[in-house]
């Protein structure tokens, strides 16, 4: 059955990343991982007149990358999954404008690399398109205005918040062999433990990360020593303890295999409080660094599980709580 358990996909056939593309801001490309990215600018406008239009272009150059290094067009792609974190999804909905590929509008905050890849293995698997493009966004500026405060404002943060990363990227999916096989999906929940501050998202999305993550150990008959890596999108310093702790409590200790995409992509000492978050923060460090690890031997199995708080600021403001839900998909090398 390709439903196994409650919450996890087993695909049939054999589906492969065969490409793809990452674009990345000026502190992304100071940081460890500068030498796995495809696109790399020196400045948050990205050559364009503002923020929206900077996020624009970053979508834009990792789906030309990816289509690029697989020499594919638009033509060849049945269908295009994206998300970001705007208002209306505009970013990927004017991406779409330009590519003119059949297009899913999907949001799902920053769980939305994984949940992207997960629904776009599940259509190839299932016949309903031979080869998808997943893509996700996100730009420090835009998020900052839309869901805190513009970053001209200057406000203070506390050291629980996280650094929206500026970046984009994208994964071409098919049938067709590659290096790096999907062979899983685990669905999350949503979840809600009551934490109503947007200067802590880690603490927020860490119960939904636990959540994923044992079901996916329930469904698969799996344990923490089975993969390589399990990589979390951005729970950041202070959220990747908690969730480590609320698994030690079931019975699942990760400390050996747990990293978070929040964590790597930075340094200590470049300013982002807690660490990374966004709807590119697990895309391109996914995207990027792991396939490369994956590419050249070092890692063979891996689960990344891409975290995503469902809040927008009229919910903060009316003073509800932050409901959060992960996505969890499982990679393995040949």
């Amino acid at each position: 059955m390709k439903l196994v358990g409650k919450q996890s996909w087993v695909f049939e056939n054999e589906i492969y990343i065969n490409s793809t593309g990452t674009s990345v801001g000026p502190k992304e490309a100071d940081g460890p991982l500068a030498g796995s990215f495809d696109e790399i600018h020196d400045d948050l406008h990205c050559g364009e007149d503002n923020w929206e239009l900077a996020e624009r272009r970053l979508m834009n150059e990792s789906v030309n990358t990816c289509l690029q290094k697989a020499n594919l067009t638009y033509d060849d792609i049945n269908i295009f999954l994206a998300g970001d974190l705007l208002n209306q999804n505009v970013t990927a909905n004017y991406v779409a404008r330009h590519h003119r590929i059949p297009f899913l509008c999907m949001f799902g905050a920053c769980s939305t690399s994984m949940e992207t890849l997960a629904v776009g293995a599940a259509l190839v698997d299932g016949g309903f398109a031979h080869r998808i493009i997943a893509a996700t966004s996100s730009h420090n500026a835009t998020a900052e205005r839309q869901f805190r405060y513009p970053t001209e404002y200057g406000g203070q943060k506390p050291n629980s918040a996280t650094s929206t990363i500026t970046g984009a990227g994208a994964a071409l999916v098919s049938k067709e062999k590659g290096l790096v096989r999907i062979k899983s999906a685990t669905i999350g929940r949503v979840t809600d433990y009551g934490i109503k501050n947007p200067f802590d998202m880690g603490s927020a999305m860490a119960p939904a990360a636990a959540d994923t993550i044992k079901q996916h150990f329930i469904d698969m008959n799996t344990s923490p020593s089975d993969y390589d890596l399990i990589v979390t999108g951005d729970l950041s310093g202070v959220g990747s303890p908690v969730m480590k702790q609320l698994l030690k409590d079931e019975g699942y200790d990760l400390s050996d295999v747990h990293n978070d995409c929040g964590l790597m992509i930075y340094r200590p000492d470049q300013n982002v409080f807690a660490g990374g978050s966004g709807c590119g923060c697990s895309a391109v460090v996914t995207y990027g660094h792991i396939l490369n690890e994956m590419k050249n031997g070092s890692l063979k199995r891996v689960l990344v599980v891409a975290t995503g708080a469902l809040l927008s600021p009229t919910m903060i403001q009316q003073k509800e709580s932050i409901p959060t839900i992960a996505h969890g998909v499982v990679m393995e090398a040949l």
